[in-house]
């Protein structure tokens, strides 16, 4: 009618819309598609910046993938601006996985960071790098963990902490103890926070050097109040497994229930009767009693885990684990244990409903009884106070209430179910509520649970009267009251009825019958009214359930007292009328009942019960159901002696025979009458307090039981001199990787802290010139002695010729001769470890033997005739050190010639008019974009002609394709070349003691270890397969094979050949070649040490190692030398 007011009404809406939103960021989440990302991340201004990188994160948030702005990103990480640099972190965590290749290109800048002066900067650059996850650049992750280890800054301290889990997560096996002895450094920490995310740490890395925490027990538990609550919870588990492991468990405690049984004498508060619970005297008015069988059950699940104890259980061999003795000690003389208790005591009261019941696990399992009772009202009260936690909690007090029912007996009041409660509450409330039951407050209980029954929620009626049969077991004296109440829901108008809601009323009245049958079994003599009101009701209950167990009733007690079994007669006609209309369940009850009646007849009512039998199993013969049909022919045969004497149709000579048998199998299956059961099954799965596994009743991920008590063996006063030495070594190594001392400042993280390499005198040998003079060539082979150790670094070097015979000492020849196959290896990264005897071997004229690799540039298919090869050679440029020399090898594989070959840049390929001339200082001047020098043209190649010209490029460490044009006859061919990051060095000759002292200087994270499998010198080995080989002949091919392939395919220089003398004749381990270069933009050394495992005849494990300063120039060329050791030669193939 007024369409004005409905458009005024909608602008209204939108114009209040705008105005909540105004100062938020939720304008960020409008537009997924949005243009103008990337120009704001190439902005000069960190506004425009910080507005595309949220907006970045939002679309993360919502999903999309965004990974195509990770080079953009990546070129923000080092902005000046605090929020820009945190934003590109975020964004940087989320993609590194998928973008291994450029995440590594942030390195450098993530070490710049780690020295910045603010903390903030230090550790999110720390927690970047950690979070990014990729195994290359694990080793400079964990020196930087290491360093940041020792940090001033708490929150530094503290990220490293939580970055050691990370670590350990990349399966690092031989970076382990280095990462357990920074989580030891944590551990020894002042500061609360760091502490806390130590302990986490502790968790993941080691859980069971206990030792660690020995160390430093007694500040650990009084710095305990102080950590942060996540942290409260993981150090409250650690110390409790350090006592029980290093001390055992307290006498007097639950723990201890397997020896305190054998102790029980008195039982108060109505529970005299009942021989599993042990009663323990006590002060107060309550004595502290417990069930001894689900105590022993719960100790037991505690150290030895569920499965183990109910796999142990159900084999009947509950007696294969005791706890021993000394395993106990008195919780009041062990000082440990009293620190312990007073320091968990206050995290009763903690905020936190997690570290409540981490504190109330160590008093449950650690306290003496007769304090165990200070763990209730905490926990009452978080059941009151934390909604979300309800559930957890009230797992937790349900297995402390079956346990010890003692202790929350007399707050029942507390447990008692609200309105509000889920269906799984109020089962948890009932089920608590039936086990702290007494006498002084059953009756309080019951009438509590007359007001559930008439609850709307019909299953919950059902399980409250489960609760009360379960108070008739614990409490027979509330048998007859309990009894009268649970009978007055058989005569209930609602049971007796076909029509109505069945469903919910049915189970009530199922789970009347069998609390009603529970009640019975425990004493049937005194029940015996009982069954005859439950069998006089058949004919008004409907429930085939209830029904069945009412008819199962019949056939245990039939024989019972005077006035059952003068009413079976009648009993058994009226099942027998009703058989064809009953259902499954009971027509099975009726014919076992039937059974059980005839074989326990005697005298007149024995020929009418036959004749009963006789019938239903004729009716069961001809049921629709397959089971009933089943049942009736099993029993027929069965009984068939009982039913011919009454006539009917068997063969008489069938009987005699298997006379004997018949009557001892159904003796075996309906004489022997059922035995009373426990009133609960014990075979629940019991977890540790607190733990994620006791909620969802099976082992989570992680989930430890304790350790057994007692099991560290060492005393405290040994482990106590090797903790000592231990944080010294620890100290002395971390100084090592660092290089550098705890009041060095953080700056020493930057990639511009370091040693330039000098070119350095040669070593002597004559191995990496290829054109020396033929007559003073060395010999094959150079055999001098190499140390023990690389220590002598600075003691000299041993150098010369010498026999072989002279090499072997004593000391060698015993190694030689005893060989231990673990000793094998030798580890050159670190320097103080002894390792066996050595010779050093130079191999002669090995350049000469070296062939360059050869690359396809263009092929006479797509040339017209053109082949156009390259390979890149060692030579140096006489235009400029820092220019690649490439051979390009151009043939005329046509029959006509060709002319005005050229090969040229693709950009600059429109200006072929321009100059050619190209000096050092235009090349060094241009700094991203690779130059190319143009080379000389060929005028005219003849058909079957080859000409050679050298290329000469600065490809600025990019490893793309480079984009070149060739023109040949007038045409335009692109073409692409492949740079090779192994020419992007150049050899750099030195000693081998130059080479030691170099790699010294380049440890932790300058140092990068990859391994492969060489298998390149077996076809070589196998050649002459008749002739017998030395054992130099084997090791000197694998050498030249290695150095080969290396030399072939990087610009290197050959510095040493270390061979082992105390190898066997088939084992290569301990093989050990050293190169290095130099980098041509930089002239920072570059070195590589290759040391080989393995049998000589097999293939070889050979671990590659480079030290260089140049972090992502590194890791590249190890990835480029362990793909062309690993590859096969085209010979090979």
């Amino acid at each position: 009618m007024f369409p004005q007011f409905g458009a005024t009404a909608e602008t209204l809406s939108k114009a209040s819309t705008m105005v909540f939103r105004i100062g938020t960021d939720a304008h960020l989440y409008d537009d997924p598609d949005d243009v103008n990302i990337a120009p704001l991340l190439d902005s000069k201004f960190d506004s425009e910046k910080c507005e595309a990188l949220k907006r970045l994160l939002a679309l993360i948030a919502q999903g999309c993938d965004v990974s195509n702005f990770f080079p953009q990103v990546v070129k923000n990480v080092a902005s000046q601006s605090l929020e820009v640099k945190k934003l590109a972190y975020l964004y940087l965590l989320h993609y590194a996985e998928k973008r291994p290749n450029e995440a590594l290109l942030s390195i450098n800048c993530f070490q710049k960071d780690l020295g910045d002066t603010n903390p903030l900067v230090r550790a999110w650059a720390l927690r970047t790098m950690a979070g990014i996850r990729l195994h290359v650049i694990a080793p400079i992750v964990l020196v930087a963990v290491g360093k940041c280890a020792r940090d001033p800054s708490v929150f530094v301290r503290k990220c490293a902490a939580n970055a050691l889990p990370k670590l350990h997560d990349l399966r690092q096996e031989e970076n382990t103890e280095t990462i357990e002895e920074i989580v030891g450094i944590l551990l020894n920490d002042h500061s609360p926070a760091v502490v806390g995310a130590a302990a986490a740490a502790f968790a993941s890395v080691c859980p069971n050097n206990l030792f660690m925490i020995g160390r430093n027990y007694q500040r650990l538990c009084e710095i305990l109040p102080d950590v942060e609550e996540w942290g409260q919870i993981i150090l409250t588990g650690v110390l409790l497994r350090y006592v029980i492991a290093r001390h055992g468990l307290v006498e007097g405690s639950i723990m201890c229930s397997l020896h305190c049984k054998e102790n029980s004498q008195s039982q108060k508060d109505g529970l005299e009767s009942n021989p599993k619970f042990t009663f323990l005297e006590d002060n107060g008015d309550l004595g502290l009693y417990y069930e001894s069988e689900i105590a022993h059950m719960v100790s037991q699940c505690y150290i030895e885990g569920p499965d183990e104890y109910l796999s142990r259980s159900s084999l009947l061999n509950k007696g294969s684990y005791e706890s021993k003795s000394e395993c106990f000690h008195s919780g009041e003389s062990n000082e440990d244990v009293k620190i312990l208790l007073q320091c968990t005591s206050p995290l009763l009261w903690s905020n936190n409903s997690a570290v409540v019941l981490a504190a109330a696990g160590v008093h449950w399992i650690m306290a003496p009884m007769k304090d165990v009772k200070r763990i209730v009202k905490p926990l009452l009260f978080v059941l009151r106070s934390s909604t979300a936690s309800k559930y957890v909690v009230l797992n937790n007090i349900q297995v402390f209430a079956k346990a010890m029912p003692s202790l929350f007996a007399p707050h029942y009041e507390d447990l008692y179910i609200c309105s509000s409660d889920s269906y799984h509450i109020k089962t948890l409330k009932l089920e608590i509520l039936a086990s702290i039951a007494t006498d002084s407050s059953i009756m309080s209980i019951l009438k509590e649970f007359q007001d559930y029954v008439r609850d709307p929620d019909r299953r919950f009626a059902a399980d409250t009267v489960a609760a009360i049969g379960i108070c008739v077991q614990r409490l027979p004296k509330m048998a007859s009251t309990c009894l009268e109440w649970l009978l007055a829901f058989t005569r209930q108008e609602c049971f007796t009825t076909v029509n109505g809601s069945m469903d919910g009323e049915a189970g009530v009245l199922i789970q009347a019958i069998m609390s009603i049958k529970s009640i019975i079994r425990q004493d049937p003599l005194s029940h015996e009214k009982v069954i005859i009101q439950l069998v006089r009701s058949l004919d008004s209950i409907k429930v085939p359930a209830a029904r069945a167990m009412i008819i199962w009733m019949v056939g245990e007690y039939g024989s019972l007292g005077d006035q059952i079994p003068r009413m079976l007669t009648t009993v058994l006609k009226y099942l027998a009328r009703c058989f064809m209309s009953e259902a499954l369940e009971t027509k099975l009850q009726i014919l076992n009942t039937t059974v059980k009646v005839l074989l326990c007849a005697k005298g007149e009512d024995l020929l009418e019960f036959q004749r009963v039998l006789s019938y239903v199993l004729e009716l069961a013969k001809y049921d629709l159901n397959y089971d009933v049909r089943d049942r009736a022919s099993f029993l027929k045969k069965l009984l068939s002696f009982h039913l011919d004497s009454q006539g009917v149709e068997r063969e008489r000579n069938y009987v005699p025979k298997n006379k004997d048998l018949s009557c001892v199998l159904i003796e075996c299956i309906f004489g022997q009458k059922t035995k009373p059961t426990p009133p609960e099954p014990y075979n629940h799965r019991i977890y540790l307090p607190g733990s994620l596994s006791q909620i969802v009743l099976h082992a989570a991920p992680g989930y430890e039981p304790l350790p057994k008590p007692c099991s560290l063996t060492c005393e405290l006063s040994a482990s106590g001199e090797l903790a000592t030495n231990s944080n010294s070594s620890v100290t002395d190594d971390l100084d090592t990787l660092s290089g550098s001392s705890d009041n060095e400042s953080a700056s020493c993280y930057s990639s511009q802290h370091s040693i330039r390499g000098s070119s350095g005198n040669g070593s002597g040998d004559v191995t990496g010139s290829a054109s020396e003079d033929e007559g003073n060539a060395d010999p094959l082979i150079q055999i001098s002695e190499v140390a023990n150790t690389y220590k002598t670094q600075n003691s000299g070097s041993q150098s010369g010729a010498a026999d072989f015979g002279e090499l072997l000492s004593n000391r060698a020849l015993e190694s030689w001769l005893d060989e231990q196959p673990g000793l094998s290896s030798v580890n050159t990264s670190e320097p103080s470890i002894v390792h066996r005897s050595s010779a050093r071997i130079s191999i002669g004229d090995i350049r000469g033997q070296v062939k360059p690799k050869n690359y396809a540039l263009l092929d006479p298919v797509n040339g017209n005739g053109l082949k156009v090869d390259y390979s890149f050679s060692s030579e140096i440029s006489n235009i400029s050190p820092l220019l690649v020399c490439i051979e390009v090898s151009f043939k005329n594989c046509s029959s006509e010639p060709m002319s005005d070959i050229t090969l040229v840049d693709e950009e600059s390929s429109k200006d072929l008019d321009s100059a050619d001339q190209v000096t050092a200082s235009s090349i060094t001047s241009q700094d991203d974009v690779p130059t190319v020098v143009p080379i000389e043209d060929i005028i005219c190649l003849e058909p079957g002609q080859t000409m050679t010209r050298i290329l000469q490029v600065r490809f600025h460490h990019h490893l793309l394709p480079l984009k070149l044009a060739l023109y040949c006859n007038g045409k335009r061919h692109p073409v692409k070349l492949r740079p090779d990051i192994g020419y992007f060095v150049r050899a750099l000759p030195m000693d081998p003691e130059t080479f030691v002292n170099k790699e010294s200087h380049l440890p932790g994270m300058f140092e990068y270890k990859r391994s492969c499998t060489f298998k390149e010198h077996i076809r070589e080995l196998n050649k002459d397969e008749g002739e017998s080989l030395l054992v130099k002949d084997k090791f000197l091919e694998i050498c030249r094979c290695l150095a080969l392939k290396m030399l072939s395919n990087a610009n290197l220089f050959l510095v040493s050949v270390d061979m082992p003398i105390a190898a066997s004749l088939d084992d290569a381990s301990g093989l050990c070649l050293r190169f290095s270069g130099e980098i041509l933009s930089t002239s920072n050394p570059c070195l590589i040490t290759i040391t080989i495992e393995g049998k000589c005849s097999e293939p070889l494990n050979v671990s590659v190692k480079v030290n260089c300063e140049e972090t992502v120039f590194a890791l590249n060329l190890l990835n480029r030398v362990i793909n062309f050791l690993a590859e096969p030669s085209l010979t090979q193939l």
